[in-house]
């Protein structure tokens, strides 16, 4: 399975929550619990991503400085490194990557734009998926039908 066919099933498809770099980390945290996820792009154009703020980042954060954090701008607690995945990238090589990177979202590209974001909760329910088509088929194969 292909990036752009995760996308293609997802609920919200291509949209993507953002958030600028000079917001607080107290307006990411209403926007993260608002729409129920848990990353947002940091941009400031909506089509680069300059880096993804998680509730795991927040969280540790509070965690270790407490509440005082919340009044930081996301720039200051964002992952600057963000690692990205092509819309013809297979379903198998992005989870291995998030895997390794222990990273759970991902900002999908095309031609340099950002195009969409996928969880690792998405690409294991595709591959789960697939494997269930697969299963099917070959179920099929022997039993003659």
């Amino acid at each position: 399975m292909l990036v752009h066919q995760i996308l293609r099933n997802k609920r919200t498809g291509d949209t993507v929550t953002t958030v600028t770099p000079g917001s607080t980390v107290a307006d990411a945290a209403r926007l993260l619990s608002k729409n129920r996820i848990g990353a947002l792009v940091v941009t400031e154009d909506d089509i680069t991503p300059a880096g993804i703020l998680s509730e795991r980042d927040i969280v540790r954060e509070i965690g270790r400085r407490g509440t005082d954090c919340l009044e930081d701008h996301v720039s200051a607690m964002m992952t600057r490194e963000v690692v990205t995945c092509g819309v013809e990238d297979l379903a198998d090589m992005v989870l291995a990557r998030m895997t390794e990177r222990r990273i759970r979202h991902m900002p999908v590209m095309r031609d340099g734009r950002m195009i969409g974001l996928i969880s690792i909760g998405d690409v294991v329910k595709a591959r789960l998926d697939e494997l269930s088509m697969e299963k099917e088929a070959l179920k099929g194969m022997i039993m003659g039908y």
